[in-house]
């Protein structure tokens, strides 16, 4: 299964070009990631991916996924997750709340709060399960966040700068983790960052724009 970028090109609407045609492929499996200055269409770009452009930009060409054409589905149809600088964890769910909130709905009662308690074990935070979001750490409300969105079981996952509102210390630990959790996942990924430091070891790192085109 890839993610194929083809002759994507982003406007705004006035028809100012944000980034010209590229073609780019991430394979199962491959976390590539994308650097470049702020306002470069980084983010916009996850945004068109995940079906949530705004209104001020339009773009064409061809996003598919395992050959299947993303950008023909609604948002919620496209199975693709997304980590962004935020936690963004409901505030009035509990932990394991937040993380059934994720489940098929093909899961019912007591079952769903079994995976989510699951789901807490295998990250070694099931003690959190009847906290609120702002009773836990910074640390572990990424990991909750993630987690959250592995259970959703998405085709390919999107991270939109995830560890720039971390500490040094805690960054340095949750980047490993997020690895470790993608590649189990097998899926491919596509991350934006500023910092050289988030790359995961022996991956593609593409210096946006003018790397894709050869991606």
């Amino acid at each position: 299964m890839s993610l194929c970028l083809e002759n994507l090109a982003i406007r705004k609407a006035n028809g100012d070009t944000l980034f010209s045609a590229f073609n780019m492929t991430v394979e199962k499996g491959e976390i590539v990631t994308l650097m470049g200055p702020s306002g470069c269409g980084k983010s916009t770009l996850l945004d068109a991916i995940a079906g949530h452009l705004s209104a001020e930009f339009n773009y064409s060409g061809a996003i598919t996924l395992d050959n299947e054409k993303l950008d023909a589905l609604p948002a919620h149809k496209r199975q693709v997750g997304i980590l962004f600088q935020d936690d963004l964890l409901f505030p009035h769910l509990t932990v394991w709340e937040n993380l059934a909130f994720a489940l098929p709905n093909s899961i019912k009662g007591e079952e769903r709060k079994a995976h989510a308690m699951q789901a807490l074990k295998n990250i070694a935070l099931t003690k959190l399960a009847e906290s609120f979001p702002d009773q836990i750490s910074g640390g572990q409300r990424a990991r909750i966040a993630l987690t959250r969105m592995l259970l959703a079981k998405p085709k390919v996952a999107l991270l939109d700068e995830p560890y720039s509102k971390l500490d040094k210390d805690l960054r340095v630990q949750f980047r490993n983790w997020v690895v470790e959790q993608l590649q189990q996942a097998n899926i491919p990924t596509l991350m934006v960052t500023h910092d050289e430091d988030d790359i995961p070891n022996g991956s593609r790192c593409l210096n946006w724009p003018w790397e894709t085109n050869h991606a």
